[in-house]
């Protein structure tokens, strides 16, 4: 065969490798990873000599650094004298806090105001639609502003107090006062008696949800589940001598002007900036949640309702055991996003001085110009939440979904 003969036979084959997807599809994948990996190196490298010119050391090196910077709210042991890596710790710590509270009053809230949407009753589903359309078109931002300056900021000074529940709680500017916890040894017999109710009113809800699939009728979870998680851990504060009491907080109403107010380390005290935060994301996200509610419960037949009160279940139970089971399949996943952008939102604390995590690295960044590491562990922290709460929210979404048969 001569030599032209062979190009003309290669030719075609070149041609028809091109021409398959697969083929062509890889080959364009490697092209842009590679293009990915030539700008990756171009961008940290260019860094790197941007920071070497700038005398700025890389690195987290600096987290075993003094931080020389106080917090008005710390979780865990924190001083002026401790590192910047504690100080990071604390801000994670109120991060967290702020997102656990705040999802947990969310969800409260929303699923009570979606249900009252839904209300025969004029009044109060108006009441519902009113607080929807009201909060969830006003800026998050705006609204912590409200809390923290209209609101928290009128109440009395810190030489005065508003009481409340049997003068047990106390409010003023410097944040809510309230008895607080003091355990002796012993104690940790009441901690492991929590954890005995919690283990079982989960065994208790399956064998509940059995014995109803089994024989239909119903067994009062929710109460036998309170009465296990008040009554146990009574019970072993009792047996073991009551190893606990509450330091309530001290009020000096006498003396000089400079002197009254609460004495410092009696009771608890939750600050303002966390109170703000906390009501105006809760509050905020649960308009959301709350429309959400409503239209996953009105994506249930309306055949589900009639053929539970054909059988004759009153109409509560018809919404707590018929209704909101079904409803929960549609629910799930958009309250799924709603508890990432409540998470990722609390950041906003900033605004108002709250020491979260971006707050207290903030702090730290200005001090130390570790620009590059301080954001890297924003993302990162921020990052793992996510992906944590997506994780647990897609476990329960997988155990509420149908199961064929």
């Amino acid at each position: 065969m001569s030599s032209e003969t062979q190009d003309a036979a290669v030719k075609p084959a070149r041609a028809s490798l091109m021409n398959d997807p697969q083929v062509r599809g890889l080959f364009y994948q490697v092209l842009l990873v590679l293009v990915l990996v030539f700008l990756g190196w171009q961008i940290v490298s260019n860094t790197m000599a941007n920071l070497e010119r700038q005398n700025i050391a890389s690195g987290f090196g600096f987290m075993e650094n003094t931080a020389g910077f106080g917090i008005i709210q710390a979780l865990v042991d924190y001083s002026e004298t401790s590192s910047y890596g504690q100080a990071l710790l604390v801000g994670f710590f109120n991060t967290l806090l702020v997102a656990v509270i705040g999802i947990f009053l969310a969800t409260i809230i929303g699923f009570v105001v979606g249900i009252a949407r839904l209300s025969n009753n004029w009044v109060i589903s108006k009441i519902a639609y009113c607080y929807i359309e009201l909060v969830r078109n006003i800026p998050l931002l705006l609204q912590i502003f409200f809390w923290y300056f209209a609101v928290l900021r009128a109440v009395p000074g810190k030489r005065d107090k508003w009481s409340f529940l049997f003068d047990t709680f106390h409010l003023n500017i410097a944040g809510l006062r309230g008895p607080k916890p003091v355990f002796e040894p012993g104690s940790g017999a009441i901690g492991y008696a929590v954890i005995a109710a919690i283990i079982g009113m989960v065994v208790l809800s399956r064998w509940a949800r059995k014995r109803q699939e089994a024989t239909g009728r119903q067994f009062p979870v929710f109460w036998s589940s309170l009465g296990l998680l008040i009554g146990l851990p009574m019970l072993a504060y009792l047996l073991t001598g009551m190893p606990m009491h509450f330091d309530l907080p001290i009020f000096n109403e006498t003396g000089p002007v400079f002197s009254r107010g609460f004495e410092l380390g009696t009771g608890f005290n939750v600050i303002p900036e966390f109170l703000a935060l906390t009501l105006a994301l809760a509050i905020y996200t649960a308009s959301f949640i709350a429309e959400i509610v409503r239209a996953g419960i009105q994506a249930v037949s309306h055949g589900q309702t009639e053929a539970a009160s054909a059988l004759g279940i009153r109409p509560g139970h018809t919404l707590r055991l018929v209704v909101i089971p079904q409803a929960m399949r549609v629910i799930i996943p958009p309250l799924t996003s709603q508890y990432l952008n409540l998470t990722k939102n609390s950041s906003l604390a900033v605004a108002i001085a709250f020491p979260d995590l971006v707050s207290v690295g903030g702090t730290v960044l200005n001090q130390t110009g570790q620009a590059i590491e301080i954001i890297g562990i924003w993302m990162a922290v921020y990052l793992s939440l996510s992906l944590l709460t997506s994780s647990f929210m897609n476990w329960y979404n997988q155990r509420m979904a149908l199961v064929e048969r």
